[in-house]
């Protein structure tokens, strides 16, 4: 039986965001045995390889020509070996549910950093509905209260150099391969890990640890080849929701292997994210169907 575009999409954008999930869960085992900065680089090693690998079998290992895509392919790199410290720091002391439920608020971060710099026009509904996913946040991590955790601020941290991240690309030429702005990326962060292994400390591995790294080097490549599917087979507008697919995936992997689960105040505050962010990602698609209709 055929299946339209956009369910096809969805299937790989949950495919993607379970994948990626699985890549967390496995990082935070890790990071409680080894130290993070070899945890990240051995990872390095298996996710650089493989999207070598990809990247020479499709034709998109190359670089490109205008000095202007290299910069940008620059600052998103560098921009994502601070996301990767910070997330990762942040995900080794926290638990993996709270944690994705923070990251949630980050597409509603990346509009409103849109229309700070890029002078996106956003309405006062989707300023509403930003405002009041940021207070899902507050709910989620309480400052100030019983339960409060101050990794939770470098969550939020992680979170705001993501929004610097996917803003930079915003202006690559439509030329440059994705393949390789993902390995420039994954490149930096392998030669950070190396860099702050040295510095930390190299500790032996077991054979299941080897085992584990490959498998979290290994979902990274999944989830970025089935979100780079998903994002040109469907439409946008209804696919991008399904990246909060994310946060269920987060619940039960957690749950499963670390034995904890979000309280009743991080589920609200979840669902107020989830439910503004997919407001806000249908309301954008609506007015890109009206300006088409104008046009």
């Amino acid at each position: 039986m055929a299946i339209s575009d956009n369910l096809r999409g969805a299937l790989y954008m949950n495919l993607s965001m379970f994948a990626f999930t699985v890549n967390d869960a496995i990082m935070k085992s890790l990071t409680q045995n080894l130290p993070l900065y070899q945890t990240i680089a051995l990872r390095g090693v298996v996710a650089v390889l493989g999207l070598i690998l990809l990247a020479r079998a499709t034709g998109g290992l190359r670089l490109p020509a205008a000095r202007h895509d290299r910069a940008l392919i620059g600052l998103r790199s560098v921009v994502d070996v601070a996301a990767t410290i910070l997330f990762l720091t942040a995900l080794k002391h926290m638990p993996l549910a709270t944690l994705s439920a923070v990251m949630q608020v980050t597409p509603l971060a990346v509009t409103l950093g849109a229309a700070l710099y890029f002078k996106d026009q956003i309405g006062w509904r989707r300023m509403l509905a930003i405002i009041i996913g940021f207070l899902g946040v507050m709910l989620i991590i309480r400052p100030g209260m019983e339960g409060f955790s101050a990794w939770s601020i470098l969550g939020l941290a992680s979170v705001a150099t993501v929004v610097v991240r996917d803003l930079s690309v915003r202006r690559l030429s439509g030329s440059v391969p994705s393949l390789v702005v993902a390995l420039g990326a994954a490149s930096c962060v392998l030669l950070m890990g190396l860099v702050g292994s040295a510095i930390e400390g190299w500790q032996a591995i077991t054979p299941f640890q080897i085992l584990q790294i490959c498998g979290a080097g290994g979902m990274v490549i999944v989830g970025y080849i089935c979100s780079v599917t998903a994002m040109r087979v469907g439409d946008i507008g209804f696919v991008a929701p399904f990246r909060y697919t994310s946060l269920l995936w987060a619940i039960v992997l957690g749950w499963v292997f670390f034995a904890t689960f979000p309280d009743g105040y991080a589920l609200i505050g979840a669902a107020i994210v989830v439910a503004t962010g997919i407001y806000t990602l249908l309301r954008e698609r609506k007015l890109r169907q009206r300006a088409r209709a104008a046009a």
